[in-house]
Formats: C-alpha cells, sequence, structure tokens
C-alpha cells in the first residue's frame, strides 16, 4: 500500500478515512490564505548576509522557501496528500518551481525540484538553489520533465494521446513510474511561484487533481503596504503570500498555526539559521499563540 514516495496511512481518523471517498477530487477541496509579512528585519538580515559580497546573493525568495520547507518539516500534517481515496504521508520535505529562462514573451520555462534534508538551513537552501537556477538558465538546459512531454509531444497525436491517457490511469491508481514524475513539480511537497519576480501582485494558484502536491504558495509583488500597530496604520516594506491548501489534509487551526509560525519565522529572519527540524522554544509558540 506505500508508495515510492510516501507511506499509507492506515490508522488515519474515521472522518479522514471517509473524506476522500466523499469528496474525491483535490481540486473540489481548495481552501485560500493571504497574509502580510513585514519585510523590515528580513530586508536588514539579508543586507548583513550579502554584506560579504557572496557570489550569488541571498534573497527573499530563498529566506521564504527555507520558511516554507521549515513549516513544512515541523508541521506533519502539511506532508499528508490524498491520492486515489487514500491519505499518504510523504517520505522527504521537497520545494518545486518554475524557472523563466530569459525575461522575454517567447523565454523558455524550465522546472527546479529541491529535496531539503532536516538539518539543512537557509545556507544550504542558497547553496542548492545557486547550483540548480545557475544550471537552468543556461538556455539549452532543458529539465527531465520538459524533454518527456516535448518527446511526446513530437509523436503523431493519434499516438500520443491514447498513451498519456495510459499514463495518466496509472498516475491515478499508483502505479505511474518513479522515473516519470520524480522531477514533475506535481509530485512536490509544495510548489512556489514568485510573482514579484515578474511584477505582478499576490494572487492565488490552483490545485490540480493530477500528482499529489497539496499545498501551493504564490509570492506578491514587494513594496510599501499599510502595517498596524498600536491603533495606528504606517506604511512598511512588505509582501504577500497566497496560500492554496487541500483541506482534507488537516483542519484551519492547525492552517493557522502553520501559517503563524512562518510569519514569525519570516519576520524574525535569524530563525531561518536554525536547522528545519529544530523545533521552537515554549516562548515562541506562546507568541504564535497570542497574535
Amino acid at each position: 500500500m506505500d508508495r515510492f514516495d510516501a507511506k499509507y496511512m492506515k490508522d488515519c481518523d474515521s472522518m479522514h478515512f471517509i473524506m476522500p471517498f466523499m469528496l474525491p477530487n483535490r481540486c473540489d477541496n481548495q481552501t485560500f490564505f493571504t497574509f502580510q509579512i513585514d519585510l523590515t528585519n528580513l530586508n536588514k538580515y539579508l543586507k548583513k548576509k550579502n554584506a560579504g559580497k557572496p557570489d550569488y546573493k541571498y534573497n527573499m525568495f530563498q529566506c521564504i522557501v527555507t520558511g516554507v520547507l521549515k513549516i513544512i518539516t515541523l508541521r506533519s500534517k502539511l506532508s499528508i496528500f490524498i491520492h486515489n481515496n487514500k491519505m499518504f504521508m510523504r517520505n522527504d520535505v521537497s520545494a518545486a518551481f518554475t524557472v523563466k529562462q530569459e525575461f522575454a514573451d517567447n523565454g523558455g520555462e524550465v522546472l527546479c525540484f529541491i529535496h531539503s534534508k532536516p538539518e539543512w538551513n537557509v545556507d544550504d537552501v542558497h547553496n542548492e538553489l545557486k547550483r540548480q537556477l545557475l544550471k537552468l538558465k543556461n538556455k539549452s538546459y532543458v529539465d527531465e520533465s520538459t524533454g518527456f512531454m516535448d518527446k511526446f509531444n513530437s509523436l503523431p497525436k493519434f499516438i500520443s494521446r491514447p498513451i498519456l491517457r495510459f499514463i495518466c490511469w496509472l498516475e491515478k491508481h499508483d502505479m505511474v513510474p518513479k522515473a516519470l514524475v520524480e522531477t514533475d513539480p506535481y509530485h512536490a511537497s509544495v510548489v512556489l511561484a514568485n510573482l514579484g519576480s515578474i511584477g505582478l501582485p499576490e494572487g492565488y494558484h490552483h490545485l490540480t487533481n493530477w500528482g499529489t502536491t497539496s499545498i501551493f504558495v504564490v509570492i506578491g509583488e514587494s513594496g510599501k503596504m499599510p502595517f498596524y500597530e498600536n491603533g495606528k496604520t504606517v506604511f512598511k516594506e512588505g509582501v504577500k503570500l497566497s496560500f492554496t491548501i487541500d483541506e482534507r489534509i488537516a483542519d484551519g487551526y492547525y492552517f493557522s498555526k502553520s501559517i503563524k509560525m512562518l510569519k514569525m519565522i519570516l519576520e524574525e529572519p535569524e530563525l531561518l539559521e536554525k536547522p528545519l527540524n529544530e523545533k521552537l522554544t515554549d516562548e515562541q509558540w506562546q507568541r504564535i499563540n497570542m497574535k
């Protein structure tokens, strides 16, 4: 019953056993959250990290990826996915996103997929993204998933269509070969979209019934935003993060605490220096619960 990437949750409670049969499609169970991050401390942190003039600079996106990986590592229910009416717990925590090779209308796109390790921190995420992005920015590079799709697209449609329908059937029934989906972004713990990098405000991205991804995070364009302090409105540098989550994997209270945890990590960025699997202190959890 286990998959190559996850373990079957045979001991889940009755509600979570029944729910996938009553509500079988991931796209029919999307829930949406948006929250605002004060970037004051994060900008100072990045300035400090880049003071040594590294050849590949630290940036906000790397910090957000690290923060999201940390909350998924520490909040185990965020690693759950539902597939073919069964609940699974992932074997590891991963993140995927699309990289634009050139900012032009006809610029190519490639896929980036990273598997984190529990002992990683922001430096490890920075180094892994550096390694992958420098490779992906090469215009001649084609990732494995895109290369696979290109091969099928080159076949006559009367051949490729039934093959693709069969592959979708295999994927739905947990029978698809690992080699076909191991770099597919929709088989990651979370997919991130950095809309701010192309000058767009916050938005939402749909989940997909294909694959296993239960969480999608969209990063909007950063800029001056209103924050409320002591009954007054003050404008600070900020960014909005929008979550699309499969509501079947946990309840609203669990999602709320997880998002508040991410907000605290990004607004107190020294926490990014800690290993992904290092738990928060009781005092930190108390501050989260007070928000």
